[in-house]
């Protein structure tokens, strides 16, 4: 039996198992594994590693304001840039804004996902959850596939009350949702702020000083509480320490569904780096902050624990220089007008192999696990997505495990002029990344032909399923 193509000799690696053998793709789709398969294509992976196309399950590409503005990166750029780090899926944000409904933007962001050269499912974000989005809106988002809803509780002007948060976990209850949530407290970070502005610390490292470990870690353990009230699991996004992993640890040990992820940017970079002359720190500005050295090494322990089992990249991309990233607000804008977030689609999985599995932190199989297996299972996608056995997609990475690189900002092929990453060295790279079948990325050329990506409509995960078990047996989300 013949294939379209063949990857040939390499050594197949899932979550669970690592086995040398043959991978045929007909079509779009993963047909057959096994030895001596013939197809028209040919691809030698001998010496190299094989696996599923990463997914990055936190990132914001074309996204668009309150202000009318949209991210710097399209979906064309982010798409090249995934590739060519190894990514094959992407999960970005579509727009809620305060006193708007969702279907305010919703056609205008759907038009621009629909020339994605990638594929992609979608998170909800819900800034202002009016009982026109949740009982008008939100049941016909979730029917169409978009089960995962994102909610902030800090940052103008997304940010919601307690009583906001939980009328969301109800609603996400009561139809079939995972909530994500970003963890710093919306007034202990505006006190912070306006305190060191008094103090004429107007600098980009300030940002860090704003917004220590205790401001994530008493909004991780607040939303983890009101979702154990509520009986609806969460997953916590971007992780940046230890004392915020330990707080999921102690939820999870006593039953309450709630999982975390962390990023690239809180294993490899510091707090330090926004000390950097002139305004040279925005580049590390993200939220949460960096944090010190030696904070990475709790991370990896709660990865190696399983209390944190995703790493998603939260690429936000702003560029240095020009009017409309970084310095939007002016070159000498104090470090709460400075946009937070650093792009990291292409970095992400080379980052994780080379500090997790080449420094020999973690094993092949939790990489895979970590940038594909678990976010497609996480955010309803695995079947299809995640994993290498026939009847997933064919998306495909040939990897070689030995090559050291330099990353600079040219191999990240995004829209953005820097990467935060400038100067490190790993050891890990993608040869070749095959999406549905198709080779979009060789010897770091890619191809991305516009409209080529698809909307993958999410399932309900079961990981968002309650546990039904409510403080004292009464479940106010079921009262109407």
């Amino acid at each position: 039996m013949s294939y379209d193509i063949v990857i040939r000799g390499g050594t197949v690696v899932t979550a669970g198992d690592t086995f040398c053998a043959d991978v045929g793709i007909r079509g779009e789709t993963i047909a057959a594994i096994g030895v001596d398969l013939d197809g028209d294509r040919v691809l030698d992976a001998t010496g190299r590693l094989v696996l599923p196309g990463g997914i990055d399950s936190h990132c914001h590409v074309e996204q668009l304001e309150g202000d009318g503005s949209v991210h710097e990166e399209s979906f064309a750029s982010a798409a090249r840039s995934a590739f060519a780090g190894g990514t094959t899926t992407l999960i970005p944000f579509a727009p809620q804004f305060k006193g708007q409904p969702i279907g305010a933007h919703a056609a205008e962001y759907a038009a621009r996902a629909a020339r994605s050269p990638i594929d992609y499912a979608l998170h909800q974000i819900i800034t202002d959850p009016t009982e026109a989005v949740l009982r008008g809106e939100l049941p016909g988002i979730i029917a169409g596939g978009v089960r995962s809803l994102k909610m902030f509780l800090t940052y103008d002007p997304f940010h919601v009350t307690d009583a906001e948060y939980l009328k969301v976990l109800a609603v996400a209850k009561r139809l079939g949702a995972t909530v994500c949530v970003h963890c710093e407290n919306y007034e202990a970070i505006r006190w912070r702020s306006a305190a060191l502005l008094r103090a004429g610390r107007p600098e980009p490292a300030s940002h860090a000083l704003s917004r220590p470990k205790v401001v994530e870690r008493e909004a991780t353990h607040r939303a983890i509480a009101l979702a154990e009230l509520v009986d609806q699991p969460i997953h916590i996004f971007h992780v940046s320490c230890a004392e915020v992993a330990e707080e999921i640890a102690r939820a999870q040990a006593r039953g309450v569904k709630v999982t975390g992820e962390t990023c690239p940017q809180y294993l490899v970079l510091t707090a330090v780096e926004m000390a950097r002359a002139g305004r040279e720190g925005a580049k590390f500005m993200c939220s949460p902050s960096p944090r010190e050295a030696g904070d990475a090494e709790g991370l990896w322990a709660a990865i190696r624990a399983g209390t944190l089992d995703i790493i998603s990249s939260d690429h936000c991309g702003y560029s240095y220089e020009g009017p409309n990233g970084k310095a939007i607000n002016g070159e000498t804008a104090d470090f709460t007008r400075i946009p937070n977030g650093v792009p990291g689609l292409a970095a992400r999985m080379a980052i994780t192999f080379s500090e997790g599995v080449a420094k020999g932190r973690i094993t092949a199989n939790a990489f895979v696990a970590l940038t594909a297996t678990t976010p497609a299972k996480r955010f309803g996608l695995y079947g299809r997505k995640g994993s290498i056995a026939p009847g997933f997609d064919a998306d495909l990475v040939i990897w070689d495990a030995g090559r050291a690189v330099t990353l600079t900002n040219a191999l990240m092929q995004h829209a953005i002029d820097y990467t935060p990453y400038e100067g490190l060295e790993v050891t890990g790279w993608p040869l070749m990344t095959l999406a549905r079948g198709r080779v979009v990325m060789e010897d770091g050329r890619v191809t991305v032909p516009e409209g080529q990506g698809r909307f993958v409509a999410a399932e309900l995960s079961p990981d968002a399923r309650p546990r039904g078990l409510v403080p004292g047996g009464f479940d106010a989300a079921l009262v109407d």
